[in-house]
């Protein structure tokens, strides 16, 4: 999971594509990067770290340019180096820099096809690198001086033929402006909107609204999946469907714990996703434990919050901040290698002792991944004091295995994988466990926009949208990315 954006400004955009990147930074705390346009030059700077570790005072002065884009780099297969911080460029045709949110599941044949046909060498195991090549090898087939909309939505139509997967990418474009698009199903998020200067009308397209919001731009849509929006440097926007068959299937996981609650997502307001996640979890509660003895609810912060106060709302008993954050720990299901993810949770979380002695916890979380988290909060929880420990998860039991873009790559280091709900209880050390119903989750995000008729939920149900990931596949996957291979990884990955 990473975070992009894109800028077409009527002045210097590079303040604007930090403060969102840094909005972002939840979709990616590896690596950041932002590339400017300026009189037909590139700048650029990128490297491994936080947005404000990777951008300096000297780095923004030369960041000059109205139009450019940025990217937070999330890495997938958890091994990271300065060759796969993004942007990615090619100088042919016209030289094109682009940043990617997703993961392609068909690289290997693309990367035989690219170097065979194409004549182009890809130098990273990234297959944004990849898609990079493919967008710029079919554009470079319209043979035109100067590229125009049709020329770039012909291009495009082609790079949705030749890819499968879930990808959202801006590219930059040297003296043309910026091109945003979606893969056919919807998998990963983009919106664009615009807000009106002195000079004249200014656009962005990011990852979340949230960046769009902060920074005084008006969303106007979602990029639709299979479209591609093309914004010259007048401000003329261009806008084609490119894909044959699209269908809007976006994957629920964002609304369960990478998206900010202040984000809409494809007409979903994540915060109220969350409140309904926690109404079904409660429900789901009364049903199986009518009688149950919950002295208080204490959510794992940030993202099982807003679930929380539902859940104790409904229940009838007590809410409380009982786990004090870290905010300069990262995110710790997605850190490479089980003993630094024991390590990061306790650095990253504390208990309030107050709100444990004594008491019977009700602990609910977003979701239970690898279980290396939960499983040391409830021991936490028992350190600081409780009776006894529950713990409910607003998402259904992660089964297997993610293709498109998220760090859920082996089904053995899934702690639910091959158990029952009560053998994870066993696993994790809580007195009691409960998970959130598949068709109460979809509910709670398909309420929010009816015109989603089915959500991208292969880590629950195994159901792969784009039909062409099969055992073989994920056994492939699980040899290159489980922890062991992540720990004998020099410095390239898939995104």
């Amino acid at each position: 999971m990473c975070g992009i954006v894109g800028i077409v400004g009527k002045s210097d955009v590079n303040l604007q594509l930090y403060d969102a990147l840094t909005l972002l930074q939840h979709r990616g705390q590896d690596a950041a990067g932002i590339v400017t346009c300026d009189r037909n030059r590139l700048n650029q700077q990128k490297a491994n770290g936080l947005v404000r570790d990777v951008f300096r005072a000297r780095h923004m002065e030369r960041l000059k340019g109205n139009f450019g884009i940025g990217h937070v780099r999330y890495p997938t297969a958890g091994s990271s180096g300065p060759a796969l911080a993004q942007p990615f460029y090619v100088n042919s045709p016209y030289g094109i820099a682009m940043a990617h949110n997703g993961n392609l599941t068909n690289v290997r044949d693309v990367v035989e096809e690219i170097f065979q046909q194409d004549l182009r060498h890809i130098n990273t195991d990234s297959d944004s690198e990849v898609l990079l090549n493919v967008f710029a090898h079919e554009l470079h087939k319209q043979h035109k001086l100067q590229p125009k909309a049709e020329d770039i939505f012909t291009a495009m139509r082609a790079v949705h033929k030749r890819v499968r997967g879930g990808y959202a990418c801006v590219a930059l474009i040297v003296g043309y402006g910026i091109v945003a698009f979606r893969d056919p199903h919807g998998i990963r998020p983009l919106v664009y909107g615009k807000r009106e200067t002195d000079q004249g009308t200014e656009y962005m397209v990011a990852s979340e609204s949230v960046a769009l919001d902060v920074l005084g731009y008006t969303l106007v849509r979602d990029v639709a999946p299979g479209e591609a929006i093309y914004i010259e440097l007048d401000g003329t926007v261009h806008a084609e469907q490119c894909a044959e068959n699209p269908s809007l299937n976006p994957c629920i996981f964002e609304h369960v714990y990478f998206a900010r609650p202040d984000s809409i997502i494809d007409g979903v307001s994540v915060h109220k996703a969350r409140l309904r996640q926690g109404e079904h979890l409660a429900e789901k509660i009364l049903r199986e434990r009518p009688d149950h003895d919950i002295d208080v609810v204490i959510p794992i912060p940030d993202s099982a919050r807003t679930a929380g106060q539902t859940v104790a709302y409904r229940l009838g008993v007590k809410f409380r901040e009982g786990m004090v954050k870290n905010r300069y720990i990262g995110r710790t299901f997605i850190m490479p290698g089980q003993k630094q993810r024991k390590k990061s949770v306790r650095q990253k979380l504390n208990a309030i002792e107050l709100e444990f002695r004594g008491k019977n916890v009700l602990l609910v979380d977003d979701s239970i991944v690898r279980g290396t988290t939960c499983k040391q909060i409830i021991q936490m929880a028992r350190e600081a004091g409780a009776a006894k420990v529950y713990f409910a998860s607003a998402a259904p039991a992660v089964k297997f295995p993610n293709v498109y873009g998220i760090d859920m790559p082996s089904a053995e280091e899934l702690v639910a994988h091959g158990r029952t709900t009560e053998e994870v209880c066993r696993e994790i050390g809580a007195d009691w466990l409960i998970y959130q119903d598949l068709q109460d989750l979809i509910a709670s995000s398909a309420e929010g926009n009816e015109n989603i008729k089915q959500f991208e939920c292969s880590v629950f149900d195994g159901n792969y949208i784009t039909g062409d990931v099969d055992e073989k596949y994920l056994q492939e996957l699980h040899a290159a990315r489980n922890d062991a291979a992540k720990q004998n990884k020099s410095g390239q990955s898939f995104l």
